[in-house]
């Protein structure tokens, strides 16, 4: 008995130090997250200033062509797959990777650039080409990786070497709601703004020709799409770590708690056996 109480005694200390870690990593994991949603709401201006540029260009210039919004047959696809470089974050990283998985149709027919090691990782081993990948940015976006990525983007679409661009990252809608989206970039699929929800409509003249308005302002779009979804994931990913540490902190309370409760009734027998010895020997004296 006495050998049994050591080990629960030493299961109690293993589980309060897993304990002390999991809310140590909850605390940092919300900081985080606090300074990804500054940086999100910081970023979102730019990002919506450039969206409604082009969309004005192309809502109200008719018979616009340009290589950036013009479709053509889909050969080969290029996914950029935005996951974390670390675990610990519940079913994070696993739904990215699942739902870029899940949009690709052949293996031979794909590119992809990761940000992130996991999903560099994941589709390595499943046998994907992993064109690029950039590692130890998630939780730090970069405008230069970005821009880097970007421009990426724009010499293999103007080479013809890929035919569409998604980005699939996780989207950001609240401190506990978090959800893997794709985005089609290139060609850019912007809705133009209907007569009826239009109601006064702006002319301008695009000079020298809203083509080269376009190809100035769509490198810009795409970089802070991307910029953007990383900001997104990042706090996602805070968010999810959160989430996930404090429900490990949680589990190692209740433990603690039921480890308590089974040592005490081992202590208790432990007294209750060594009373009644006395009281046999006691017993047996008399």
């Amino acid at each position: 008995m006495g050998q049994n109480m050591n080990d629960i005694k030493r299961r109690i200390k293993s589980v309060t130090s897993t304990r002390q870690i999991t809310k140590a990593m909850e605390l940092v994991a919300t900081a985080k997250l606090k300074r990804a949603r500054t940086k999100l709401d910081a970023s979102k201006p730019y990002f919506n200033t450039v969206l409604d540029s082009i969309t004005e260009i192309i809502s109200h210039t008719k018979g616009i062509k340009h290589p950036y919004i013009d479709c053509r047959e889909a050969k080969k696809t290029l996914y950029i797959v935005i996951t974390g470089d670390r675990g610990l974050a519940g079913g994070y990283n696993s739904n990215v990777c699942r739902l870029a998985e899940n949009e690709i149709k052949e293996k031979s027919d794909v590119m992809i650039i990761s940000i992130g090691s996991k999903g560099r990782d994941y589709f390595r081993r499943k046998g994907y080409s992993v064109s690029k990948s950039y590692i130890g940015v998630s939780e730090t976006p970069s405008l230069e990786v970005t821009k880097e990525i970007s421009e990426e983007i724009i010499r293999l679409y103007t080479n013809c070497e890929i035919d569409e661009v998604y980005l699939i990252y996780t989207e950001f809608r609240s401190t506990i709601s978090y959800e893997p989206i794709s985005l089609k970039l290139m060609p850019v699929n912007i809705l133009p703004v209907t007569e009826e929800n239009d109601e006064y409509p702006v002319i301008f003249r695009y000079e020298p020709s809203p083509e080269s308005v376009l190809e100035y302002l769509i490198p810009k779009y795409l970089n802070s799409v991307i910029y953007g979804a990383c900001i997104e994931s990042s706090a996602s990913e805070s968010g999810a770590r959160r989430i996930a540490m404090e429900n490990a902190t949680d589990n190692a309370e209740e433990m603690i708690d039921s480890l308590q409760l089974v040592y005490n009734r081992a202590r208790q027998a432990s007294i209750t056996q060594e009373i009644t010895e006395i009281v046999a020997g006691a017993d047996a004296l008399n």
